[in-house]
């Protein structure tokens, strides 16, 4: 098996993205705190209350999966196993790597999830 490094500048770009992710889930979480105030008494607004919080669960849902990827790939990277699928152990095509740095599948890999 072939050992890829990661580029610097695509490490400096997943780096950066963490620093993202991690300051967006604060802010859901601090507007999630903010949900357990008493809902409104008018019902129209209870319900747009009620969507927002939908609205915040999803968003910390979708950003927590991402910011998992992120943590997974310069985990990876650290051990040596970027850009090496990580079900078939072929070399992840640079292209895909340069596009999705955070990838640990190969594109065929990956379309058969």
């Amino acid at each position: 098996m072939k050992h890829i490094a990661m580029p610097q500048d695509l490490r400096r770009q997943l780096e950066a993205q963490q620093v993202q992710y991690r300051t967006r889930l604060e802010q859901l979480e601090r507007d999630r705190r903010r949900q357990g105030v008493a809902l409104s008494a008018d019902f129209a607004e209870q319900a747009g209350e009620r969507e927002n919080d939908e609205v915040v669960d999803a968003l910390s849902v979708g950003t927590q999966v991402a910011l998992t990827q992120v943590d997974r790939a310069l985990q990876r990277a650290d051990a040596g196993l970027w850009g090496v699928c990580e079900r078939c152990g072929r070399a992840i095509a640079d292209a895909r790597l340069r596009k999705m740095p955070e990838a640990t599948r190969c594109t065929r890999c990956a379309s058969r999830d």
